[in-house]
């Protein structure tokens, strides 16, 4: 990616991914001892990670910096322990030691953006609902009205600029919107890094990275931590300036034959304030499309 060439860091995804999650890890949390005065690196000693893996510690060192590109499935599985790694994230390790091992690597793949009639047929159905179709990076490729509606000012935005993550750290409504804004910035970039694990030359992804580490602190905050996360079910809670507070059911939904594409629906019981909040929203939603052009 284009911050981490600029500062240097260098070696692999893979290298960089046990880097940023070795600094995370304290001795205490690994059962380590540590003995009196200051430590000046942060989280687990490259010879202490080693150890717990039960790796030399001149083994460690290359793989970290990209000199190591196969490490056996035991050696991954005990790096995964030692770094506490959940099973999203273990499973991203393997992904990470699976590419590097790859002798050329491959050209990325051009990601498509049409949405099928199936599927656009599909999101009508789902009105009054909040629902989108996104790329993988986030692209709102398509929607309902509320879909759209739903993220406070991104209607002002051209259609090719809409993108979750872009609107989570860019645009000025964001952080009111959301009732627990600091969880939804980790979770676009979790989400962006899991991508740059498997597919880090992807020009989707590497324009939008690379935006929003010049535009965004908190993002390349975040993007040094390297977590990772999938897309998940569950519920998050809005201040809308029209609608007022509501808190809606989510499920995202992988699309099968597209690249990546993911279906996003939100929703709520009907008969309840949230439903008949979602129903205005479409119903605004409707009116202020058919008052401006498109763009």
């Amino acid at each position: 990616m284009a911050r981490e060439q600029r500062d240097g860091s260098g070696g692999s995804e893979l290298g960089r991914f046990l880097r940023a999650r070795r600094t995370q890890v304290t001795p205490g949390e690994v059962g380590l001892t540590v003995g009196p005065g200051p430590r000046r690196t942060p989280g687990l000693r490259r010879e202490e990670l080693a150890t717990l893996a039960g790796v030399s510690v001149d083994y460690y060192i290359r793989l970290e910096r990209g000199r190591e590109t196969r490490p056996s499935p035991a050696v991954v599985d005990a790096l995964a322990r030692a770094l506490l790694l959940d099973e999203i994230e273990h499973e991203h390790l393997r992904s990470l030691a699976a590419r590097a091992a790859r002798t050329a690597p491959e050209p990325p793949a051009a990601p498509g953006r049409t949405v099928r009639p199936g599927v656009k047929l599909l999101l009508e159905s789902l009105r009054p609902y909040p629902a989108y179709v996104g790329s993988r990076t986030g692209d709102l490729l398509a929607h309902t009205p509320a879909g759209l509606r739903l993220f406070a000012g991104m209607d002002s935005w051209p259609a090719r600029q809409r993108n979750i993550a872009r609107y989570v750290f860019l645009h000025p409504s964001a952080r009111e919107l959301f009732h627990d804004w600091d969880n939804q910035i980790r979770g676009c970039v979790a989400r962006l890094r899991a991508l740059a694990g498997t597919d880090p030359d992807a020009p989707d992804l590497t324009n939008l990275a690379g935006e929003l580490l010049l535009k965004s602190p908190e993002f390349a905050r975040l993007w040094e931590r390297y977590d990772v996360r999938g897309h998940v079910q569950g519920r998050k809670t809005f201040h809308h300036p029209e609608v007022g507070d509501l808190t809606l059911g989510y499920q995202s939904m992988l699309l099968e034959g597209t690249p990546g594409h993911r279906l996003m629906t939100y929703y709520a019981e009907p008969g309840t304030p949230e439903y008949d909040a979602i129903v205005l929203l479409d119903l605004l939603a409707s009116e202020r499309a058919t008052t401006l052009p498109s763009m």
